[in-house]
């Protein structure tokens, strides 16, 4: 009896001591602190590039602009946007305008003016008539006096004189000519005008053609643009339209001019031209040296220089675009092989420099780090990683160094 009593008080001291056991157990997993869930991602060695993304759009390499060589009457055009042209083929119609309409006073002074022409005309000829008789006089003393000069009848003095009265008989003779061909020509005008003045049932004007004047294309490939759909009277040097080959052209991209200076001739450029659309690769051909002043969406006055750039995609797949179309352009500006890259997304500022945070043992330690430069995805690390370790994405202001975290790769 006396053992069962001295083994019962140690019996229970054992149990109590291990319930208490339990229970601080059961209290540390309940408020010990949970991982945090993380996105992760590795570390690795890749192809770094620097780039400069805008928009833009493609034209025409040449565009060719057939115009109005004189002032006419524009026949209705049977060509329309998008139609192809052979090199030769007929593309606009000109005919001879119509004279202007006048009033009875204007055509009674025209035909005033034809009778006055007229006259003028009547006394050309009348002088030239009297210009040939004068001639025909003057010749006869010259030949009169040559032959008694010859028989020593008169002086030779007296013969000079009646060969240089004959000359001068025969350039007044000339002279009467023209200015009777100048009263013909200025009669013919007054007609002229005239003739244009009166009404005339055909249509067709003295000195008109039916045909019209036919306008070639200079090259083969589609209309770009109507300047004239209809018939109408145009002006010497108006616009008619555009043509132009849409299987050899290239895209304008506008820069920032602070970073223009950064994009070499033959810098590689990938243009995106539409959702599910394959990229069209090209290269750099011109930097514009001049800028230009354009504002942005947000009201900003931006200073933007054009980037010509050359397409190296074949004809049948720029059929299928077409002139002002838009693009968005990714510039390369510079390019480095076997560079260490981590995610951008994993960087943090740390005072002056930047750090991340290295997933370890289930831990977040956080790490310094340097990299010679950065684009919008990744940086290429200098110092401060290695290829394979893997770092936490998007790690926050509440992040410290030590604290447990659950890593999930990012999708």
């Amino acid at each position: 009896m006396t053992q069962k009593t001295q083994w019962k008080p140690a019996r229970r001291w054992g149990v109590g001591v291990a319930a208490l056991a339990a229970v601080a157990v059961l209290v540390w997993a309940a408020y010990r602190p949970r991982p945090m869930d993380v996105e992760t991602a590795t570390v690795t060695e890749g192809r770094f590039e620097q780039v400069i993304e805008e928009d833009g759009q493609l034209r025409l390499q040449h565009r060719y602009l057939i115009t109005a060589p004189t002032a006419a009457q524009l026949q209705r055009p049977t060509l329309k946007v998008g139609d192809v042209v052979q090199a030769g083929d007929v593309v606009a119609v000109l005919a001879p305008a119509a004279s202007q309409l006048i009033d009875p006073r204007t055509r009674s002074v025209l035909q005033q003016r034809v009778g006055s022409a007229d006259a003028a005309v009547a006394a050309a000829r009348a002088n030239v008539q009297r210009a040939q008789a004068a001639l025909a006089q003057a010749t006869l003393d010259a030949e009169r006096s040559a032959q008694l000069a010859q028989d020593n009848f008169i002086a030779a003095s007296a013969r000079d004189q009646s060969r240089l009265a004959r000359e001068a008989a025969a350039q007044a003779l000339k002279a009467a000519q023209a200015e009777q061909n100048a009263a013909e020509h200025a009669a013919s005008e007054a007609r002229a005008a005239l003739g244009w003045a009166e009404p005339s049932g055909s249509g067709v004007r003295p000195g008109q053609t039916a045909g019209g004047w036919s306008l070639k294309s200079p090259v083969s490939g589609r209309v770009i643009k109507l300047h004239k759909d209809s018939s109408e009277p145009v002006q010497a040097g108006a616009p008619l339209l555009e043509i132009g080959d849409t299987g050899a052209m290239e895209a304008v991209i506008d820069v920032l001019s602070g970073d223009a200076p950064r994009i070499a001739t033959g810098a590689a450029v990938q243009l995106a031209t539409g959702r599910n659309q394959p990229p069209l690769a090209g290269q750099v051909v011109r930097v514009d040296p001049v800028a230009f002043t354009k504002t942005s969406a947000l009201g900003i006055e931006e200073q933007r220089v054009n980037i010509t750039v050359a397409l190296n995609a074949p004809a049948a797949e720029l059929q299928k675009l077409g002139d002002g179309f838009r693009v968005d352009a990714r510039i390369t500006v510079s390019a480095q092989d076997g560079a260490l890259l981590v995610p951008s997304a994993a960087l943090v500022r740390q005072g002056e420099g930047w750090q991340v945070f290295v997933l370890q043992a289930g831990k977040a330690r956080a790490r310094a780090v340097s990299f010679r430069d950065r684009n919008a995805d990744s940086a290429w690390v200098k110092e401060g990683l290695k290829a394979g370790e893997t770092v936490v994405l998007y790690p926050g202001s509440g992040m410290k160094d030590g604290q447990p975290v659950k890593g999930k790769r990012a999708a």
